[in-house]
Order: C-alpha cells, then structure tokens, then sequence
C-alpha cells in the first residue's frame, strides 16, 4: 500500500503508552544499534506497520465499522477524491 506519509506537515497524535522493562531494553538496544533514539525507532515501527497493511484488509474493518463507506457516490466526487488524492489518472 505504502500510502502512509512520514511527513512532518501531517498532524500527528501523542499516545502515552507503557512498554515492559525488557521490551523497553531491547527496543533502546536496537533503536541505538540503528543510529536512532527509542522514540523515533518504535515510531518508524508503527509507521512500517501501517505501510504493510493490505487494502483489502482496510476496506474489509471500514465496510464493517463504517457503513457509510459502502454509499456510492458520483463521478464528479469520484472525480474530484482522485484529483485530491493523487490517484489513477491523476497520478
């Protein structure tokens, strides 16, 4: 898919999470082995996920978790979604 933008113009969100002491090593280990700190490591982590996410499987959580997802719309919006989003023809 590789759809997901490392930019830093994209608003982002903060999560406080809480990671096991030995997971916390480990991940420091190889964040450091890398030549990166443990923050910006386990965020290109998630971000990696994200990218390797199948579109299949997107569509399949949105048409069930969202069902106005499933509305058809008109060429003109179909139109205009591929114009602001790169895709297709407007590539």
């Amino acid at each position: 898919m590789n759809t997901i933008s490392t930019s830093s113009a994209q608003p982002s969100h903060r999560k406080l999470i809480d990671i096991p002491e030995d997971v916390f090593r480990a991940l420091s280990i190889k964040a450091t082995a890398m030549g990166l700190n443990l923050k910006k490591y386990i965020e290109q982590l998630l971000m990696d996920e994200a990218n390797e996410m199948e579109d299949a499987e997107l569509y399949r959580y949105l048409a069930s978790t969202r069902p106005e997802g499933k509305e058809m719309v008109c060429e003109s919006e179909k139109d205009d979604f591929m114009r602001r989003n790169g895709i297709g023809q407007y590539r």
